[in-house]
């Protein structure tokens, strides 16, 4: 195009008269690259479009004179750029093509409109050239006059402020879908908010700017009945989860309560406030609108915010459901799946990890609470716990509700550390109309290894916490390896237990039991046996523990009760018909409702003499629950079972139970029959043979190795015994070929 081109056009000049000059924001103008190798074109396309005013916007110009030139523009400032003047002949007879297609597929700039023009017509095809590089209009230099220019520049500058406006509506709707499918996320309501603004300023043909308000208590979990900033986009951005007051714009504090309290839009010169409301969930979206809007926008408006209330409920209500899911709605604190969280985003923060305590804390006798005083009492309760700890604590301290009458700490150990704790509690706690005093138990670790994650944190400190619980001497433990290492041992050994078990491999033997007159056999003692994967046995002391632990032991004393009945019946086949078998009974069976019922199944099935089967419990036992302990025995001992304590005197005796229980024995425990030494009394089980013979019950002393602790319990006046001087533990096998060939010992 030659400069006459121009220069004869009578639209070339506008009337020059100042005093109809308006001010144009320059940063506002409509950005035109203009590209082509020749400079007088760049001038002289200024000069032609330089009064060009669209929408109350003017031109700015970029200049580039080559493609590769125009490229490196584009990349910079792409999404600025409004239009392309674009030469099609450059440095090559297809430059200008080529910076349309790399433009489009390399830099991804769909947005701008491009105009190409060119000296050469006829170069390329115009109708294959326009679709294949998403070209506005194809000119030739000579046919592109100042009048075609300046028409072509508004077309396209129109059909450019078409694209941004779906794509800013496509946006605003792909925030919406964005924020729905992703609603258990802590920014869905923020997300969906940021889509309303957007949808609605791309409706009215706005850049994106404005914010959402809603009142505290219907998308928040706030005490107060403020309105916060859930959602915003432009110059409000940075105030999403404020107080509406902090945006320092009385204009938009007073619009937006007006609005939320007639319950209706306001429409006002250079402003919109929309009112959303959908079950309760109530809500202003403040718009920065530069004009009046006009009925149709209204009615559009109106349309679009009756469809979005129902997607705003339902996104409270999603809200509302994570809530549920991370923190726990009675003290308003983080739950457990939160707090492991906290842990887990800890390191993220910033702090110094190894400065840092968790503690468990437990209420003890809470459940006595709840029974005692009812459920709202220990709701207030549990309020008020959350509520001291905060003030004591102060915000550097995170904390959660970890279970129903736990909770979780984490700080620094300055903060967080037994005596801290303990000191929240040192006064009693109001619950309503009672004043409760209250004591906890605390487990704590520190955090030393940035690796552990949130749940392994939290089972360390759940250790350290059950381990404070059978503490006599402390309130509170500090999580140590080895503490886990022992749970981790328990619990292996109780998997191993209940494979042995299951596959049969646990054994009974038998200890033989002697009259001390004429050491004739009278009966046996029947011990369970445990054997390890190296050819040993695993002793009794520790893996009945772990099956009364486990509640394995009433399966496993259910199989030793019908075995020793089954081998006593053998024994009375093989000729031996007096022998009785005693048998070793622990709490956890007595607990049991059907341990009655199955002893006498199991005597009655292998047609065994009930006198001849004696049941062993310890003075623990006893301790423990001993009405549940009495009931029982005397119901066995009035079908005929023979009753033995076992361990007489190693523990807490009360011979006021002792006096109700139905006994035929007392066992004396080789602790005291050890105390038997040549020239020496052993007072305690001289005391315990002389009880027992008040008291009209057998004595049986155990542990009996040497023949002066056989000799000297026999001159007590005690009845039998039993001890490796006799015979050692035996499978039932070598207990039949011992009994064949057993002769009382000599030298009585």
């Amino acid at each position: 195009m030659n400069p006459t081109d121009y220069e004869n056009d009578e639209m070339l000049f506008l009337e020059e008269d100042d005093s109809n000059v308006e001010e144009y924001d320059e940063a506002d103008a409509w950005q035109v690259l203009v590209v082509d190798d020749d400079e007088e074109i760049h001038s002289v396309t200024r000069l032609a479009l330089s009064d060009l005013v669209l929408n109350g916007r003017k031109l700015a110009f970029l200049d580039a004179y080559s493609g590769e030139e125009a490229l490196q523009i584009m990349a910079e400032r792409g999404q600025d750029i409004a239009i392309v003047l674009l030469d099609v002949v450059m440095e090559s007879d297809d430059a200008g093509l080529m910076v349309a297609k790399k433009m489009r597929e390399d830099l991804n700039l769909h947005e701008p409109r491009i105009i190409l023009r060119t000296g050469q017509p006829g170069y390329a095809p115009e109708e294959s050239v326009i679709k294949e590089y998403d070209i506005n209009d194809y000119k030739t230099k000579t046919e592109l006059t100042r009048s075609k220019l300046v028409t072509t520049i508004i077309a396209s500058l129109r059909s450019y402020q078409q694209i941004l406006t779906i794509n800013q509506s496509r946006q605003g709707l792909q925030k919406i879908i964005e924020s729905a499918s992703n609603l258990l996320e802590e920014h869905s309501v923020k997300g969906f908010c940021e889509g309303v603004v957007t949808q609605i300023s791309s409706l009215l043909g706005l850049d994106a700017g404005g914010v959402v308000c809603a009142r505290a208590g219907s998308v928040l979990d706030r005490d107060d009945d403020g309105v916060y900033v859930l959602g915003a986009a432009g110059p409000f951005a940075n105030y999403i989860n404020e107080k509406l007051e902090n945006l320092h714009d009385k204009k938009i504090t007073v619009e937006v309560a007006k609005c939320l309290q007639e319950k209706d839009h306001i429409y006002g010169k250079d402003y919109t406030v929309l009112y959303m409301n959908s079950s309760g969930y109530e809500a202003a979206v403040y718009i920065q609108v530069g004009c009046s809007i006009n009925v149709i926008y209204k009615q559009l408006i109106e349309v679009f915010m009756s469809s979005i209330s129902v997607g705003y409920e339902n996104v409270n209500l999603f809200h509302q459901l994570r809530n549920a899911a991370f923190k726990d709605m009675l003290t308003k604190l983080p739950n457990r799946n939160e707090f492991i969280n906290m842990l887990d985003d800890l390191e993220n923060t910033g702090v110094d990890i190894n400065e840092h305590v968790v503690a468990l804390v437990d209420v003890n006798h809470f459940s006595d609470i709840n029974d005692g005083l009812g459920q709202d009492a220990g709701n207030l309760l549990l309020i008020a716990i959350a509520e001291r700890l905060h003030t004591a604590m102060g915000d550097v301290v995170k904390m959660g509700r970890i279970g129903a009458d736990v909770f979780g700490l984490i700080g620094k150990d300055d903060k967080v550390n037994p005596q801290s704790i303990s000191k929240v509690f040192s006064t009693p706690f109001k619950a309503g109309d009672h004043t409760l005093p209250i004591n906890v138990t605390m487990g704590l670790c520190r955090l030393l290894d940035e690796e552990s994650n949130g749940l392994n944190v939290l089972k360390q400190s759940n250790i350290a916490l059950n381990r404070a619980k059978r503490s006599m001497t402390a309130n509170y433990e500090y999580y140590a390896p080895e503490m886990e290492e022992k749970t981790t041992w328990r619990l292996g050994m109780i998997r191993q237990l209940r494979s042995d078990f299951a596959e049969r491999k646990l054994e009974l033997w038998y200890q033989p039991q002697v009259d001390l007159v004429n050491e004739r056999i009278v009966g046996m003692e029947a011990l369970l046996r445990w054997p390890d994967k190296d050819g040993g046995y695993i002793s009794p002391a520790v893996f009945v523990p772990l099956a009364e632990y486990s509640g394995l032991i009433i399966d496993i004393g259910a199989w030793v009760l019908e075995e020793a009945c089954r081998k006593l019946k053998l024994l009375h086949q093989k000729g031996f018909p007096d022998l009785r078998v005693a048998v070793n009974i622990s709490m956890p069976q007595f607990r049991d409702s059907q341990f009655v019922s199955l002893v006498k199944s199991a005597l009655v099935e292998h047609d065994i003499t009930p006198s001849l089967l004696e049941l062993e419990i310890t003075e623990s036992v006893v301790m423990d629950e001993p009405q549940i302990v009495v009931d029982s025995l005397k119901e066995l001992k009035a079908f005929g079972l023979t009753i033995a304590i076992d361990d007489f005197g190693t523990g807490f005796s009360s011979m006021s139970y002792l006096q109700k229980l139905p006994l035929d024995r007392l066992k004396v425990d080789r602790s005291f029959v050890n105390e038997v030494t040549p020239g020496k009394s052993a007072f305690i089980a001289e005391t315990i043979v002389t009880l027992g013979n008040k008291l009209g019950l057998h004595t049986i002393a155990e542990g009996i190795e040497k023949r002066e602790q056989a000799s000297y319990m026999l001159r007590l006046g005690c009845d039998e015994a039993q001890g490796f001087l006799y015979a050692k533990p035996m499978p039932f096998d070598q207990l039949i070929e011992f009994l064949d060939n057993y002769q009382p010992l000599e030298g009585k």
